[in-house]
């Protein structure tokens, strides 16, 4: 099940943004939990933070950002996360399933999302769940922990109007 984030998913947010084997896949570098807590008010203000759980337990996060004006049929996906110690029992691809399914519920045509090439796992989960590579974004993400510029692959998942999928 997917729902919004509260305050209470704080300690579960900062532990996966911050877990070694996730933070260098996402957007923010390492940091302290009080520094951290500016960064979580913004996002559960603008209402795009998602825990995804499975009876009762917190097993991973998203963001889904709705776009404005003429993009507002599009949502972008980031911070996609799974709690590495649930990895490897399928939890990934049902919360992809119902991410498909929840932003369809939302009236969008399209979810877009940024993925660095060198994350194999996580591009084959989304090809998996129905995205498709679109293109690539040369030195598009920069790791100052490692001085390293990342080349970010771009994938989208497309409703089909037609049949309703």
């Amino acid at each position: 099940m997917i729902r919004k984030a509260t305050s209470s998913d704080f300690h579960f947010l900062y532990y996966l943004y911050m877990h070694p084997q996730v933070n260098p896949y996402l957007l923010y570098e390492y940091m302290q939990q009080e520094d951290f807590h500016d960064v979580f008010n913004e996002l559960q203000h603008k209402g795009v933070l998602y825990i995804f759980e499975e009876l009762d337990e917190d097993i991973g996060m998203f963001k889904l950002m709705p776009q404005r004006f003429r993009n507002a049929h599009i949502a972008y996906l980031g911070g996609v996360a799974i709690d590495p110690e649930e990895a490897g029992k399928g939890f990934g691809l049902q919360m992809m399933e119902e991410i498909i399914a929840f932003a369809k519920q939302q009236g969008y045509l399209r979810i877009e999302l940024t993925v660095a090439t060198s994350n194999t796992k996580a591009i084959q989960l989304y090809q998996k769940a129905g995205f498709h590579h679109e293109g690539v974004l040369k030195k598009y993400t920069y790791l100052k922990s490692k001085d390293q510029y990342v080349d970010e692959a771009v994938m989208a998942y497309i409703f089909d109007q037609g049949s309703g999928s």
